[in-house]
């Protein structure tokens, strides 16, 4: 069965936000906290996040999904594999958690929760990613990752999603009338 027009422009509008997302992936991205430098803020999360509110949260986690991949075939990420994992663990509980809660209250207030929802839940779930992904893939032991939940982990996560969380509500409303038009 063909695509009606609508569903076109929504395909082309999404593959738009991908390759927004892929291209702010290359801008130099910056360690949120000195102990854990290793950990950055991804501009690239801006995109998906405003794709999740304006087409839903599986059309989101299908941009993150191929704007990550893009990425790391790009040579974006350091270590392809982990950092495409971690990535997707992060911004994919992000996004899940906000547009959920967007979906059934599409206002401001709606948006702030989810976006709290988000932070929170994408916190939560690098604790266990941290805790199994990060030594399975470079090696690091499991006491010095706890080690480094309180000090490191959970604020930088509460931080990123913060930031993500405040330009995201800056620039959703400049940009969504082009996005539902």
């Amino acid at each position: 069965m063909p695509m009606s027009k609508a569903g076109t422009h929504r395909v082309a509008k999404m593959a738009m936000m991908t390759a927004i997302a892929v291209v702010f992936s290359f801008i130099p991205s910056f360690p949120i906290l000195p102990s854990a430098d290793f950990i950055r803020y991804e501009f690239s999360d801006l995109p998906i996040l405003i794709s999740v509110f304006a087409f839903g949260t599986p059309a989101g986690l299908a941009v993150a999904a191929v704007s990550i991949l893009i990425n790391a075939l790009l040579g974006g990420a350091e270590s392809a594999v982990y950092g495409m994992i971690m990535h997707f663990l992060a911004i994919g509980a992000y996004s899940a958690a906000a547009g959920l809660i967007y979906r059934s209250d599409k206002s401001r207030k709606g948006a702030i929760i989810g976006l709290v929802a988000g932070i929170l839940a994408m916190t939560v779930i690098m604790i266990p990613a941290n805790l199994f992904v990060t030594p399975a893939f470079m090696g690091a032991p499991v006491s010095v990752i706890k080690g480094m939940l309180i000090p490191a982990i959970i604020p930088i996560n509460l931080i990123k999603g913060a930031i993500t969380a405040v330009l995201t509500l800056i620039l959703y409303k400049r940009v969504s009338g082009f996005l539902h038009k």
